[in-house]
């Protein structure tokens, strides 16, 4: 409690005597009642434990006042006043102390003013939720500023009037976005969690797990701590959780987040305790230390024991990560901690509790410790003292106290050189006989601005809250339980995107036993690149199975959720952690498949055009001009031209071997094919118009077979054309035939097309075939019929096989099976019409002669 008035300086001077109940406007306790059993007798004795690293939230309050109260700059002629009360952690205690605060009295009565009212400005606390509520619950009703130095959010409360509520602290909800930051910064998916049991400590579960969740991350487990721990004899601890060891220890989870009040660490140390005494060797206890983890403590939880915990391992908690409330170095509170001494000063009502158990020695005429053998000699100061006891630096708790009190100073200064109070003041006498009511300091509160002594600037937001946000340091613990605070990082909800969140790994101190920098923690160990993660029936989605990736995906990172396909010129390398580049191909001249091709072709159009030769050279002979001379040239040049276009198939395609393959295959075969179809039906009207009077007579003629080539050919360059004017073949490239290559080739552009082309080459050589095979008996030694129905049941067999066979090959072997189909097929025309008229004309000239050709069979 804070009171303003100009004539009690000797209350200032008496700052802490007469507090029969050891009262403290800070609500976390600076004492609290504990039960301790001697041995294993019944007998009980109830004692007062200081939390001593408390201690210094009350020097904070004192050394702001004595500041505050010897600069006449701040409040003239105003001298402030304080009282200091203790709830013990109990809420029937704090209700009764607020009251107190309200109006002294035997006898409360709420809502009624009392003549011996106090002069009552502001209240600071509390430090904890629980505490704070219940304060405000009170306070609120007579508007009376609260000035709350702990984390906590209270907007899950049922409180709707906040406007006599003030934050010193930043709100706890923006830990809860920086703790989410950190685990992510460092890859942190298995996370255990420790409350405490209190409403709060609910509301952060639900609240946290949830946010857990959304950003990929599990709770291993969430442990609640007891409020209240009875601290037993070791035989008591060993047989009590002998067998009911707490989820945090035999967890596998590298990372736990600690919620909880200021005592949350003195009683989780006390089950840590448990491994120290269930463990049947110290080499056993060694062991259980090295499974360490990364503890992560919120602004609410810090490194405090009581006395009696001396004895405590600390080294457990070495390189945790605590959230701490922003700070900076008040200038001479260092000095003004190295001068406080129990025998310097009788005006000090916590000095004695707090030297007793924090030096564990005996003050003379001290009632508190009466089983000490020895006494305090007077050479102790607080610098000796490890970290968990007491700090020399001011902490995050205790410079919101020290602000908050330059914040009722600085709001009753405002007030006091306001110029309506001046008037005010005049007319009643001055501030000798002017009560300052507690709600007339709001308006001054909430437009408050200025700078502290550490050049911090100190004002409330729209809610009443601070402007600041968190240090983030890192805990360095020696073997002598002392420690160091380590600034390793900022949490600024003030600054720009993106910087809220600032860590400096390399300033972090690591355990030594972790086994790797910085650890890991994960449900099972992550899926290295090739395999990616499958989720564990009945478990949480942070545990799963590592499975290797499908046939022609990849994972090149670890846990990844998916494999991933490759871009479509790359395909996966053995390992399925990367794409390599796939290779071009095409049906090449330098390949052996290629070579074979094309000397395949070189040699039938040599052969072809040797025939060529031959026949233009024997032109006059017989047998040359049986059976229309200008078809059988039409016909050989065509099965050159047929054997030639094979070697628009080999090479790289571009856009025009691409335009001339299939339309120079499509009509030139035409060409042939219809060739052979006129020869055919040729021998037909012969044989017809060699009878008297027959109709076939006047269709007897060159005029009859230069018309059926011109025509079946013509209908082929007409489709021809419709399927350069629709869809030309163009260069394209395969991604996906062939596994690891891209397959350079023509695209037919119109797959209907293509086919209609196929068919007719087809129907033309089935036409051929029947005309031919009905002709093969015709008595005629010229009769050709017979030669023309084999060539063209090879033509035939060849395309018919040759469409399953393309349709199941693949790259450069498709045009492989296409060129040798049109090798093999021109190939078997030529041989099969013009091998028996070369035997005849080469080695038996004697049978080329016209009376060999025209005698009749018998």
């Amino acid at each position: 409690m804070f009171h303003g008035n100009p004539e009690l300086p000797e209350q200032v001077k008496q700052q802490y005597e007469g507090q029969c109940l050891l009262y403290r406007t800070l609500s976390a306790p600076a004492l609290e009642v504990v039960h301790i059993h001697i041995g294993s007798t019944s007998h009980s004795k109830e004692m007062r434990r200081v939390v001593t690293k408390f201690y210094q939230h009350i020097l904070a309050l004192v050394l702001a006042v004595h500041e505050i109260n010897e600069n006449p700059e701040i409040l003239l002629n105003i001298t402030l006043g304080f009282h200091i009360y203790d709830s013990y952690s109990d809420s029937r205690m704090t209700y009764h102390n607020t009251l107190d605060l309200v109006c002294k009295s035997k006898i409360f009565v709420p809502n009624y003013k009392c003549d011996n009212q106090k002069n009552l400005i502001g209240v600071i606390g509390g430090l904890d939720f629980d505490m704070t509520l219940h304060m405000k619950d009170l306070l609120s009703l007579y508007k009376i500023p609260q000035l709350s130095y702990g984390s906590f959010d209270l907007k899950g409360s049922d409180q709707t009037d906040f406007s006599p509520f003030y934050r010193m602290a930043p709100n706890e909800g923006i830990q809860y976005l920086g703790i989410i930051q950190l685990l992510l910064h460092f890859g942190w998916k298995w996370v255990g969690l420790i409350t405490m049991d209190s409403e709060s400590g609910e509301r952060f579960s639900q609240i946290f797990e949830t946010m857990l969740t959304q950003n990929g991350i599990c709770s291993a487990f969430i442990e609640i701590v007891p409020k209240s721990v009875r601290f037993l004899q070791p035989d008591e601890i060993a047989a009590l959780y002998l067998n009911n060891i707490p989820a945090f220890l035999k967890s596998n989870a590298s990372i736990v987040v600690i919620y909880g009040e200021n005592r949350s660490i003195a009683r989780l140390t006390t089950i840590l305790l448990v491994r120290m005494f269930t463990s049947q060797t110290a080499a056993e206890y060694e062991d259980n230390r090295s499974a360490c983890k990364v503890w992560i403590m919120t602004a609410q939880t810090d490194i405090a024991l009581l006395a009696f915990q001396r004895a405590f391992d600390m080294l457990t908690f070495h390189s945790a990560i605590s959230f701490t409330i922003h700070s900076k170095h008040i200038a001479g509170f260092q000095e003004f901690l190295q001068a406080i001494h129990p025998f310097r000063t009788n005006t000090d009502g916590f000095i004695k509790d707090f030297w007793e158990q924090a030096f564990d020695c005996s003050i003379l005429n001290s009632s508190v410790l009466e089983d000490h053998s020895e006494s305090c000699s007077g050479e102790e100061g607080l610098e000796s003292l490890p970290a968990p006891f007491f700090e020399m630096n001011m902490t995050g708790d205790s410079y919101s106290v020290y602000n908050a009190v330059y914040v009722l100073a600085y709001a009753l200064h405002l007030m006091s050189t306001s110029r309506a109070n001046r008037r005010a003041m005049e007319v009643k006498g001055g501030w000798a006989s002017h009560v300052v009511e507690p709600w007339q300091l709001h308006p001054w509160i909430q437009r408050l601005s200025f700078n502290n002594s550490a050049g911090d600037e100190i004002k409330f937001d729209e809610h009443g809250e601070i402007a600041a946000g968190f240090d983030i340091t890192n805990f360095m613990i020696f073997p002598n339980k002392s420690f160091i605070r380590t600034k390793v990082g900022r949490l600024d909800p003030q600054a720009p995107p993106g910087k809220m969140f600032v860590i400096n790994e390399d300033r972090i101190q690591w355990h030594e036993n972790f086994l790797q920098i910085p650890p890991f923690s994960l449900c099972n160990g992550k899926c290295q690149p090739g395999y990616s993660k499958k989720k564990k029936e009945g478990e949480k989605f942070c545990c799963y199975d590592c499975v290797a990736c499908p046939e022609g995906k990849i994972t090149n990172q670890t846990d990844m959720d998916d494999c991933i396909s490759c871009p479509e010129d790359q395909y996966p390398n053995r390992g399925k952690d990367h794409c390599i580049l796939k290779i071009k191909n095409f049906l090449s001249f330098e390949e052996p498949l290629g070579i074979t091709l094309a000397s395949l072709a070189l040699f039938f159009s040599l052969v072809t055009a040797l025939v060529f030769a031959v026949f233009v050279k024997q032109r006059e002979t017989p047998i040359v001009k049986a059976n229309n001379r200008s078809l059988t040239y039409v016909l050989l040049v065509s099965l050159l031209l047929c054997f030639l276009c094979s070697f628009l198939f080999l090479g790289q395609p571009s856009k025009v071997t691409c335009l001339l393959q299939q339309i120079a295959f499509s009509i030139i075969f035409s060409i042939a094919v219809s060739s052979v179809l006129a020869k055919t039906i040729v021998v037909v009207v012969a044989f017809m118009a060699s009878k008297p009077g027959n109709i076939f007579q006047k269709w007897a003629g060159k005029q009859l077979a230069h018309s059926i080539v011109i025509s079946c050919s013509l209908a082929q360059v007409v489709l021809s054309a419709l399927w350069l004017s629709v869809s030309p073949p163009f260069p394209d490239l395969d991604m996906h035939s062939v596994f690891r290559e891209v397959t350079v080739k023509c695209n037919e552009g119109s797959a209907t097309i293509f086919y209609c082309v196929l068919g007719y080459l087809g129907f033309l050589a089935i036409l051929s075939f029947t005309v031919a095979f009905l002709a093969r008996k015709l008595p005629d030694s010229f009769n050709e019929a017979k030669f023309i129905t084999f060539s063209m049941l090879v033509f035939c067999s060849v395309w018919v096989s040759f469409v399953p066979t393309y349709l199941s090959t693949r790259g450069k072997y498709m045009v492989a099976v296409e060129v040798f189909s049109i090798l093999v097929s021109s190939a078997g025309l030529l041989s099969c019409i013009f091998s028996p008229k070369c035997y005849i004309i080469l080695l038996r000239p004697e049978l080329n002669n016209r009376e060999h050709l025209i005698r009749r069979q018998n």
